[in-house]
């Protein structure tokens, strides 16, 4: 299984629950998600690195007057970022399933 790194898994989590998705509005699920702002540069980022990766794919939307004429552009997973979240998902559930009761060390705020 191919390296991921957590900001990695949870923006390819809100791209696989979105057909076409831009920046501006995973930023937003990330945030409502986890409670924690993240800068659309960090963004860009991370979807610059997972497009090489193969997992992402994008393209510019149509020019909109909200934005001035610019052109938004839409990201997407792949079928390779859905196994590999697939895999992942799997083998962190049986390893969450293997932890037996946990001690009261863990249970403390």
């Amino acid at each position: 299984m191919e390296s991921i790194g957590s900001l990695e898994e949870i923006v390819l989590m809100i791209l696989l629950k979105n057909e076409r998705i831009n920046s501006v509005d995973i930023a937003k699920e990330y945030e409502d998600a986890l409670s924690k702002n993240i800068s659309i540069p960090a963004i860009h980022v991370v979807l610059k690195r997972m497009e090489k990766k193969g997992w992402v794919n994008s393209e510019f939307g149509e020019p909109t007057a909200e934005r001035g004429g610019r052109r938004k552009r839409n990201y997407w997973a792949t079928p390779k970022a859905y196994k590999l979240v697939s895999e992942l998902n799997e083998v962190k559930s049986k390893l969450w399933n293997s932890v037996s009761k946990p001690s009261l060390q863990y249970v403390r705020a």
